[in-house]
Order: C-alpha cells, then sequence, then structure tokens
C-alpha cells in the first residue's frame, strides 16, 4: 500500500520514508472500519429483502391468488350491514374470491339507494369439463347465476356473497356505470319476508283487531253468551241420559236381534234346500202359462173371425135381431091397442 506524502517513486524503486512504513505496519493490524461494517449491514438487509420477496410470491403461487382474477361488481337494494372489505364470495359453498370495495351510489335524485360491492373472483378455481371461451362469468351468468347476501354466522351477523344459480329469477341489472361484469341480484327468502312484513299496514291491521276484539268483548257481555254455559251442561246431561236410554234399549233389544238373525239364517238355509224344486215347480208354471196364453190367443183369434163384418154368424145375428126389433114393434102396438080398445081381445080389431 502506497501512502501519500511517504512514499515516492523513482525510475528504478519506490522509496519510503520509515515513519511512513511504521504506520503502514500499524494500520494492517487495527481491526475492520466502519465502512466496512456498514457495507455487510446494507448487504444483510438486501439478502433479507429478496428472502421476503421470494416468500411473498410463493404464497401468492400457492394460495391461487396468483391465478387469472376477474373483476365483478354487484347491485344490492337492501343493507349491507355485516358486509366487509375481505368478506369471502363463495359459489355453492366454495369460496372464488373476495369483496374488494363496497360503495354507495344514489339513483333518481336521491331518493334510492344502491349498494356496489365490488369483488374479484379467481377463475382458477372454477374448472370446466372442456375448454370453451375464457368469459366465465358471462357463460355463469347466462346460465343464471344470481347473487345473494346471507349470514356466515348467526352469532358474529358477519355477512358474505353467495354466488348460485336462480334461472328463474329475473336479471335485472341497475344502471351503474363500471367497467367490471355486473352479476345479477336476487333477495334471499328472508328478505323478501322481511319486504313483506315491511309492506304490511300495520295500523290498519292493529285497528281491525282492536274493532274484532271489542266486537268480542260486546258478544261476551251478552246474556244470551252467559248462558251458553249452562245450556251446555242442561245438553250434556241430556245426551248422557240419552246414552243411558240407548244402552238400555241396545241391552234390551240385543238378544230379540240375535233371535231375529237366527231365524234369518235358518230361512235362508231352509231356502238353499227348497230352491231347486221352487226353481222347477216355478219352470212347470212358466210352461203351463204359456199354453194358456197359447190358448187364449186362439181363441181371441176365433172370436175375431165370428164378429167380423162378413161372416156368417154376423149376418145371422144381424137378421135375428131385425125379427127381434120387428117382433117388438108389433108387440108395442098391441099394448097400444089394448090399452085404447081392451074389449078388442073379445071383440077382435076395430076395423077403424
Amino acid at each position: 500500500m502506497v501512502i501519500p506524502g511517504c512514499c515516492e517513486t523513482t525510475a528504478s524503486n519506490r522509496l519510503c520514508d520509515n515513519s511512513c512504513l511504521a504506520a503502514l505496519n500499524t494500520r494492517r493490524n487495527l481491526p475492520m472500519s466502519d465502512d466496512n461494517t456498514h457495507s455487510v449491514a446494507i448487504g444483510g438487509f438486501v439478502l433479507g429483502g429478496l428472502l421476503i420477496a421470494l416468500i411473498t410470491v410463493l404464497f401468492v403461487l400457492g394460495s391461487g391468488l396468483g391465478g387469472d382474477r376477474d373483476k365483478v361488481v354487484m347491485a344490492f337494494d337492501s343493507s349491507v350491514k355485516g358486509l366487509s372489505v375481505g368478506a369471502p364470495v363463495a359459489l355453492r359453498g366454495v369460496e372464488i374470491g373476495q369483496v374488494t370495495a363496497i360503495n354507495l351510489m344514489l339513483e333518481n335524485n336521491g331518493t334510492n339507494i344502491i349498494m356496489l360491492v365490488e369483488a374479484q373472483i379467481s377463475s382458477a378455481n372454477i374448472q370446466r369439463e372442456s375448454s370453451g371461451t375464457d368469459r366465465v362469468i358471462d357463460d355463469l351468468i347466462d346460465r343464471g347465476l344470481r347473487a345473494q347476501l346471507n349470514m356466515q354466522s348467526l352469532l358474529t351477523g358477519l355477512l358474505y356473497v353467495s354466488l348460485d344459480f336462480h334461472p328463474d329469477a329475473p336479471a335485472d341489472l341497475s344502471r351503474i356505470d363500471s367497467p367490471y361484469t355486473q352479476i345479477p341480484t336476487t333477495p334471499t327468502g328472508l328478505e323478501k319476508l322481511t319486504r313483506q312484513i315491511e309492506s304490511l299496514d300495520i295500523a290498519r291491521i292493529a285497528t281491525d283487531v282492536q274493532t274484532i276484539a271489542a266486537g268480542l268483548s260486546a258478544f261476551i257481555d251478552q246474556d244470551d253468551f252467559q248462558q251458553l254455559p249452562q245450556q251446555l251442561a242442561d245438553s250434556l246431561a241430556s245426551l248422557e241420559l240419552l246414552s243411558e236410554d240407548v244402552r238400555i234399549t241396545v241391552g234390551t233389544v240385543g238378544p230379540r236381534l240375535e233371535q231375529v238373525l237366527s231365524s234369518t239364517e235358518l230361512l235362508v238355509n231352509d231356502m238353499g234346500d227348497e230352491l231347486p224344486r221352487i226353481t222347477a215347480t216355478v219352470t212347470q208354471s212358466l210352461a203351463t202359462v204359456q199354453a194358456a196364453t197359447d190358448a187364449f190367443a186362439g181363441a181371441m183369434a176365433e172370436i175375431d173371425a165370428l164378429v167380423s163384418s162378413d161372416s156368417a154368424t154376423t149376418y145371422e145375428l144381424n137378421t135375428a135381431l131385425r125379427e127381434l126389433a120387428q117382433a117388438a114393434q108389433a108387440l108395442q102396438l098391441l099394448a097400444k091397442t089394448l090399452e085404447e080398445q081392451p074389449e078388442s081381445l073379445l071383440r077382435g080389431k076395430s076395423r077403424n
């Protein structure tokens, strides 16, 4: 080492002062200087930073945060109390993202408030059977993907964004100015029930209840209602007496009914034994009736032949009737003559 002012260089050698050489030897035996200490410290910090960066990269890659991520936005018209940045976004229970921002948007001149919830969705957590388009979220929305706010725990009251398929729910999209894909939202069953309860006219219902209560009170105070317990007790007593009478009657009629049933059974058995004979008798009677019917038909035919207008019997009968009429006229004339001239029986008929 050459110390300025202690050595000078010539053409053949370098000449140094003895005092300078002594100082040089003393300096070589001194400990490490402060500059070297600072260099080691800086090197250690740099090495530690590189190590931390490497660990961070490994963590990000291992947790899936380094995969492809889509930014989405959802518009809720209900309260998001309990939802915070970092809350999970789950598709049927599988966490696929996190909430990144929650903002307010005023619509219709501030009369309507919409809660805008932004989230990052990791497409790496959604596997597909076949390679399709890269628009995974858009395809799921077309198939009925809807967002809801559900509770993580009833104890904490924390909310998370639940994604599921509701094809029947309308895809109502709010008019928001956002570069991100908007996922339609739909209320949960609890939210629907809450809205129905809020839409009820509680004041009118309370008035109706008071009116009904007043009418009931007036009805209870009536004398007829006050007498109702006694009338009911009397009816029960009468029913008890009637039941006792029925029991006694059944006890009396029971043996007789058994006798009737026994007699009926015997009659049925006798009928079963006599049925073939009765059947034969009925068959014979039917044959006899048939023969009588045929004979009657023949007789009617003969009578019809006798009484016809061109039959001989009818002609003879008509002739006899005419002769009988003439005889009746002669008899009538004789009776008249005897009435006028009784002596004609002795003297004979007068010529006049």
